[in-house]
């Protein structure tokens, strides 16, 4: 069976993850390679420093490549940043044609309607992702291809991006040899890993908690409605703990990293307070979960405000799903469903066939849901009203080569 070569970038505020892999023609991926590095010259999803940034990509490139056994030549890279914004916009064209039939042309004219929207001079747009269409005021279409009607009109959601800071990270990747196939806003990937079909359907919430971003997407109807991203991620809570326990922020990273609980007691009483010890630091590991609580309480509490339908029963009967390396924290889901009152799980990527033993963590969703989205969408296709973002990514990249 003839396999086809894909690649991923995930380039994050902590930590720069390369996956190499292969797809079959049924679109069945498998991991080949995996490279994780330390992320410098980045902060909140933004290039700071082109040459520390630029080194840290190139070292997981290569990492990635010793276990591939090959060259990367291109990847799918994943976008995020407080310079995001989205909107939803609608769209509409007549069918001209004498047979009144909808073709794909068709298709990509209403979506290049929908996305006339205001953008500041600064952005340009990244997705246009279409979230339903209407034939002749017969709505709820997912593929109006093939159908009769006078008038065809697109529901959209269209997603923006600073063009600086999309150019200075495609500057980085460039700059070591690396053609970029896609940019792709990392909240959509992380949601290939860890959302089920059912949750997109129902309605959900998902929540990518990073180093110091959080990357948020709603998913209602099988389609992407509403994504922000919140400046504000596990280095607050790192800082938190530094401070108020007097360590080097290094010292507080690792001892969330280790001992990180939102519970203030491992059981009934406060007798089973335990005294952790890192080097040589002693720690209560009660003040050390209060701290790390009162952050999380906030950012739980700061992920459900940026919801703009606030009957969450309607709007996500399925819920909350926490990802990303934030999400690791023991307790993390029981403490959320405690202040949102409404189901939350962690979501953790599956294991696919190859070496991804590595990528099945809460950490790695984005890094493993680039790879599934290079998958299962193909920019040489025309848009898919299943909530794909097919077709469009090509024309934006070459915007931002500019």
């Amino acid at each position: 069976m003839k396999r086809t070569r894909i690649s991923a970038i995930d380039v994050g505020t902590t930590k720069v993850c390369s996956v190499m892999g292969d797809i079959d023609e049924k679109n069945n991926v498998r991991i080949l390679g995996v490279g994780v590095s330390a992320s410098q010259g980045l902060t909140k999803g933004m290039v700071v420093n082109l040459n520390e940034a630029r080194e840290s990509i190139r070292e997981s490139v290569h990492k990635a490549e010793r276990t591939a056994g090959y060259k990367m030549e291109s990847a799918c890279v994943g976008v995020t940043g407080r310079h995001i914004s989205s909107v939803n916009n609608k769209g509409a064209v007549a069918i001209s044609r004498n047979d009144r039939l909808v073709r794909p042309e068709d298709l990509k004219r209403v979506l290049e309607v929908a996305r006339s929207v205001e953008v500041p001079t600064d952005q340009k747009v990244l997705h246009v992702i279409p979230r339903a269409y209407t034939v002749d005021g017969q709505d709820g279409v997912k593929n109006p291809v093939g159908m009769h009607g006078f008038r065809l009109d697109v529901e959209t959601h269209i997603i923006t991006a600073a063009a600086t800071s999309v150019q200075n990270l495609t500057k980085c990747i460039r700059g070591i040899g690396i053609e970029i196939d896609d940019l792709i806003l990392e909240p959509l990937t992380a949601a290939e890993a860890v959302l089920q079909p059912e949750e997109r359907i129902d309605g959900v919430m998902m929540a990518d908690i990073g180093g110091s971003t959080t990357d948020i997407a709603v998913f209602k109807d099988n389609s992407v409605c509403f994504t922000s991203v919140l400046p504000v991620g596990g280095y607050q809570i790192s800082r938190d703990i530094s401070i108020g326990l007097g360590l080097t922020f290094e010292a507080a990273e690792e001892l969330k990293k280790k001992f990180g609980d939102v519970s203030p007691w491992h059981g009934e009483s406060p007798e089973e307070d335990r005294t952790l010890t890192l080097g040589q630091h002693s720690i209560s590991s009660h003040d050390l979960s209060e701290i790390i609580r009162a952050r999380v309480e906030e950012l739980v509490r700061l992920i459900v405000m940026e919801l703009p339908d606030k009957d969450f029963a309607h709007a996500i009967p399925a819920g909350l799903v926490l990802t990303g390396g934030g999400a690791n924290l023991s307790g993390l889901a029981e403490l959320s469903h405690d202040i949102v009152r409404f189901p939350v799980r962690i979501g953790v990527p599956p294991a696919l066939p190859g070496v991804s033993d590595a990528l099945c963590d809460p950490a790695y969703a984005t890094s493993l849901g680039l790879m599934l989205w290079r998958s299962r969408n193909t920019s040489a296709q025309m848009p898919q009203a299943k909530g794909g973002i097919r077709g469009f990514v090509s024309p934006v990249l070459r915007m931002f080569r500019k």
